[in-house]
């Protein structure tokens, strides 16, 4: 299995696809194309959230602001699984996540990830290297399967990655302090907070940066157009708003800092 995540949008995947046919007959898997444009970071977000689930495969990821620089592209194996795209943050939570489950571990482990360089003539194109570059390297790294990376001639062994992290938040007496790291399409905004915070306390409120609001355990523990604090399926406090828009209701997006305290 090959997945495919980008921001393209549409039609540019379907190049993709098309070198990916021509080289291997891999059964191909759309994780999104719909990514926000260029943000490496979101993107990097939700590859860790969701790329897990699936079983060991060759994962093709392009966000690459930097498209046609001397940033690197590379194959990293981790655990089971192999990436493949730009070396420029987005492989790098997702990398972490997978060592971790195939060591058992909480926190990655090294001898779980491998990076490779990816070998690279001069493209067809300096702006497509989704379609030039990274397709033909994911074909190449699915034939070859996760630990024979490094039998061959396309992957050379890196010295390392760039390792994006998100930022962690700070506990307090009575709560914690955190950021939004991403809002998702039904407008819930998702903070760096662990949903372990909220143990015990459904039903109860907490104060949402000096506003008392409702904790609930899922959005419809509360009235139509109320807010809510609750833990998503990522595992992360979020903030929502039955049937409406966790951004808007609490007027909050991406990076605002969030203090959750209760009294």
């Amino acid at each position: 299995m090959i997945t495919l995540s980008s921001d393209f949008g549409s039609p540019y995947p379907a190049a993709m696809k098309g070198v990916l046919c021509s080289h291997t007959d891999a059964r191909l898997v759309d994780v999104a194309h719909d990514f926000p444009r260029q943000d490496v970071r979101t993107t990097a977000f939700w590859l860790r959230e969701v790329l897990p689930y699936f079983p060991p495969a060759t994962h093709l990821v392009v966000v690459d602001p930097g498209v046609g620089t001397d940033r690197a592209a590379l194959a990293i194996r981790a655990g089971e699984h192999v990436l493949v795209g730009p070396d420029n943050g987005v492989l790098a939570p997702v990398a972490r996540r997978l060592a971790s489950d195939a060591a058992g571990t909480d926190d990655g482990t090294t001898d779980e990830i491998e990076p490779f360089e990816i070998v690279v003539d001069e493209p067809e194109s300096a702006t497509f290297h989704g379609r030039d570059v990274f397709a033909p390297a994911a074909a190449r790294a699915h034939e070859a399967d996760a630990d024979r990376l490094g039998e061959c001639d396309e992957f050379v062994p890196a010295d390392g990655y760039e390792g994006l992290r998100f930022a962690e938040p700070a506990d307090e007496p009575d709560g914690a302090t955190g950021e939004v790291l991403v809002v998702d399409g039904f407008g819930n905004a998702i903070t760096n907070v662990l949903g372990e915070m909220l143990d015990g306390q459904f039903g109860e409120q907490i104060m949402v940066d000096g506003e008392r609001v409702p904790v609930a355990r899922s959005y419809a523990h509360v009235a139509a157009g109320e807010r809510l604090v609750t833990v998503g399926s990522h595992g992360n406090v979020e903030l929502a708003a039955n049937r409406g828009r966790g951004d808007d209701a609490f007027g909050v997006g991406v990076g605002d800092p969030i203090e959750l305290a209760f009294e």
